[in-house]
């Protein structure tokens, strides 16, 4: 059994790999780097450095390595920034996502996964739950959305199995930290270490259900052993949403800093509250949480303090400059 694993040089890409050469499988890894980190990758995985995007590499990768399963995680997954990237969004998660079913579709593979975002449901609809109608508010979900969309499309026109997933919240061990745009948890991290404040947007009171790496990962890669999973859509994190104020103070903590300054900027134009219901992962997967906040904070915090800050590598692709945060306006001309 042979598994193509995109983005398996970034967080999520690279727990799944881990949880799937540790079931003993052949697992390729297509990552271009722009957000991870070449020794994320597990040492057992063949790695090819490249994007989706380029679909002259995808289709000969097709060719030469004869997949079966194509689990697809490589995405530029900064929400907020979307509004402000919207070609880069679409041509990296829509475009690179159809080269992709494109040739799972020609060459035959057995099931294509695919992990979406609970960003596809947008505001006001709590809890998440996968019948309700998505109506995402950015360009991050709309384009998440249309991959759903053309999978079922797929499915219906040519019998390509998939299962999509929609995490929402992730962080742990090898998540970027110096990414400015988005990963909160990192965010704070990156912060304290480099005696920095920690920055809220609006007055911190926004929820959202933070979810261990080490829960999500290996329920992702056991899916396509259970065929009650195929052409599902699933939500997977953890049940509890928390205040931001919340995962500050608990990050301080686990970080040995709980006097750290903290600065609350202009709330940003996004989604109050967000978190989902998990009853079908559950039913159909197995899927349990088993590590709290406060523990995975824990875990997460030792692995930062190991690694050191991480400076990020700036991100000059900005295509509107209207209404962005003032914040990231200043880390632009911090990086020019």
């Amino acid at each position: 059994m042979k598994i193509l694993v995109t983005g398996g040089a970034g967080f999520m890409g690279s727990h799944l790999t881990d949880e799937l050469i540790k079931a003993g499988k052949e697992v390729v890894v297509l990552d271009d780097l722009s957000g991870g980190f070449r020794d994320n990758v597990n040492p057992n995985a063949k790695f090819i450095e490249g994007s989706i995007i380029d679909y002259g590499l995808v289709k000969k990768l097709f060719e030469e390595e004869k997949f079966n399963y194509v689990f697809h995680l490589a995405a530029y997954a900064a929400e907020g920034l979307s509004h402000f990237i919207r070609r880069f969004n679409y041509k990296n998660n829509l475009i690179g996502s159809i080269n992709l079913i494109n040739e799972s579709i020609k060459n035959n593979i057995e099931c294509f996964v695919f992990t979406s975002s609970i960003a596809v449901y947008g505001a006001n609809q709590l809890p998440m739950k996968e019948e309700t109608l998505p109506l995402p508010e950015d360009p991050y979900g709309i384009a998440k959305l249309a991959v759903e969309q053309d999978l079922k499309a797929a499915k219906h026109m040519f019998g390509l199995d998939y299962i999509i997933f929609r995490p929402h919240n992730a962080y742990g061990e090898k998540q970027n930290i110096g990414d400015k745009y988005r990963n909160v948890v990192g965010i704070f991290m990156n912060q304290i270490m480099q005696n920095k404040p920690l920055t809220i947007f609006g007055d911190g009171k926004q929820t959202r259900a933070f979810s261990y790496i080490g829960d999500i990962a290996p329920i992702i890669a056991k899916s396509i052993k259970v065929k009650k999973a195929y052409n599902e859509i699933f939500n997977i994190g953890a049940d509890t949403p928390y205040e931001v104020n919340y995962l500050a103070e608990t990050v301080k903590k686990h970080m040995n800093s709980p006097n750290h300054e903290m600065t609350y900027l202009k709330a940003r134009d996004e989604v109050v509250d967000a978190y989902s219901a998990h009853d079908k992962v559950k039913k159909i997967l197995g899927y349990k949480t088993t590590v709290n906040l406060e523990q995975g904070i824990q875990k997460m915090a030792e692995w930062a303090k190991a690694v050191g800050p991480r400076k990020s590598k700036g991100y000059d692709n900005i295509e509107i400059m209207k209404n962005m945060p003032p914040s990231w306006l200043q880390a632009l001309k911090e990086n020019d």
